[in-house]
């Protein structure tokens, strides 16, 4: 009883830390799309975006306003875009998305995880090359009942879609780089109910480890996603069965 007790204990601070993790991220979304392109979000769509994502991840409205006042306080540290390239264990390339207001902390955090783990960490444009940027916008299957899949990809077309995925819990569509600031308007304006849209960035070629390899990269993997400052972790393992 005892054992079952620690074990659900730890199993909801990890759900607690993974919620404050993603509530973090947010609001540092909202920072930099209202530093960007101001806080009316009728005229922003970045700033639409993430609060869209606040809404995804149960934040609640609360903390989204308490953000957003924070955002357009002068007086509030203002937060900046960064990313790191390198190579973890078994040559596998790693792309870090990070926003901070402390470059000095985050370039210390992330090379520390490098080496620690059995990485390098290398300059821009080391590994950038081998990753394509695309937007991803991820829509609830049942958000989509009674549409035909097929009839909504081709007038999507029409608006940038490069391309999408089905299965039964979602729908995820892509595109380009250049068109992702447009296409979230676009599927408002045909009542698609978006879940989540961020941009990302897809391996052209990925390698397969084995069970003991993928063990160690993980360890990389984890230790970046802990840190507050890292955003997103791209990486080119291969993650098929």
């Amino acid at each position: 009883m005892g054992r079952a007790f620690e074990y659900r204990k730890a199993a909801k601070m990890k759900r607690w830390a993974g919620m404050a993790k993603a509530f973090t991220k947010v609001g540092r979304e909202i920072n930099i799309a209202i530093r960007e392109g101001g806080a009316d979000p009728d005229y922003n769509p970045r700033l639409r975006l993430a609060i869209n994502n606040a809404k995804a991840v149960n934040m609640p409205k609360a903390n989204v306003d308490a953000a957003i006042k924070r955002a357009t306080d002068k007086d509030t540290s203002n937060y900046e875009e960064v990313t790191f390239e390198g190579y973890g264990p078994h040559g596998i390339a790693v792309f870090v998305e990070a926003t901070t207001d402390n470059n000095n902390r985050t370039v210390a955090n992330i090379r520390h995880a490098f080496s620690k783990y059995g990485g390098s960490l290398g300059v821009n444009g080391s590994v950038d090359y081998m990753f394509e940027r695309k937007g991803q916008f991820i829509v609830k299957a049942e958000d989509l009942a009674g549409k035909d899949l097929e009839s909504l990809e081709f007038e999507l077309i029409d608006v940038g879609l490069d391309s999408m995925e089905a299965d039964e819990e979602e729908v995820i569509f892509y595109t380009s780089f250049e068109d992702f600031a447009a296409f979230g308007p676009a599927m408002e304006r045909l009542g698609i109910k978006v879940s989540k849209a961020e941009l990302v960035r897809i391996p052209s070629h990925t390698k397969k480890l084995s069970d003991s390899e993928v063990e160690d990269f993980l360890k990389l993997i984890d230790k970046l996603e802990e840190d507050d400052d890292v955003a997103n972790v791209f990486h080119t393992m291969d993650e098929s069965e």
